[in-house]
């Protein structure tokens, strides 16, 4: 709107916040308005009665009364936006407890949705079944969206998620680990481990994904010395421990 605005134009606005969206905004578009040399009349709401473009005479800044009087209205705004918005937010969830859900009631209800999807399972068509019942096709395809083909699809095509499994790590394996380079899943995983007293050695319970317990095990592959690098037997035994434990996790 203020783009096509002409010097000694006056911009109407129903209500300030119509304009603008917080305190730092109202104070930007009030210089934008005095560069432009555009007034501005406000039609409604606290800034109504007030000269937002009055400035003082010979520094031209804006006037330190109007200033404080637009902040102080601005931040009252913009507290009361919040407190609705948060109360909404309080209303749909209680809605929401209670079972209730927003936008239009569906067409199709109770016994009339059982006889559509029956219908639908045995072939009927879409719109043969929105002509019998007397609703739209979008009626139709909502009381069966998920028996439609693509739906079927993508549900088959979505892999199962990894149920995590526990295991003990050998403590010289979690401690070279520690000092490895690990990606966020894994080194979660090892953080959030349970270190467990053996003797004068400890054992870290690790419990995370399948997947992830084959990572921290290929991580751990400079344990069994190549690469230039020696291997240390006490280390190298605690790997094949934990390789044993890991061999045993479903493919």
């Amino acid at each position: 709107m203020l783009i096509y605005a002409r010097p000694g134009d006056t911009v109407h606005i129903s209500e300030m916040f119509r304009l603008v969206r917080g305190n730092q905004h109202i104070l930007d578009v009030l210089e934008v308005l005095h560069r432009d040399q555009l007034a501005l009349r406000i039609h409604d709401g606290a800034f109504s009665a007030m000269d937002l473009t009055a400035r003082h005479p010979r520094t031209g800044e804006l006037l330190s009364t109007v200033k404080f009087m637009v902040q102080t209205l601005a931040a009252a705004g913009e507290l009361q936006r919040d407190l609705q918005r948060e109360l909404t937010y309080d209303g749909l969830r209680a809605a929401a407890a209670k079972g209730r859900k927003g936008g239009r009631p569906p067409a199709l209800t109770g016994e009339t949705v059982t006889t559509v999807r029956t219908a639908f399972l045995e072939g009927r068509s879409i719109a043969a079944l929105a002509r019998e019942h007397h609703v739209s096709r979008g009626a139709v395809r909502t009381a069966v969206d998920d028996l439609l083909p693509e739906h079927v699809a993508a549900a088959e095509e979505t892999p199962a998620p990894e149920l995590p499994v526990t295991l003990d790590m050998p403590g010289k394996v979690a401690d070279f680990l520690r000092s490895a380079e690990l990606d966020a899943v894994e080194r979660t995983a090892l953080d959030q481990g349970v270190t467990v007293r053996r003797g004068q050695g400890y054992t870290l319970r690790v419990t995370a994904a399948p997947s992830v317990h084959r990572q921290l095990l290929t991580r751990c592959q400079p344990l069994d010395g190549g690469h230039d690098l020696p291997a240390v037997p006490a280390q190298r035994k605690a790997r094949r421990d934990y390789e044993n434990r890991v061999s045993t996790l479903a493919p």
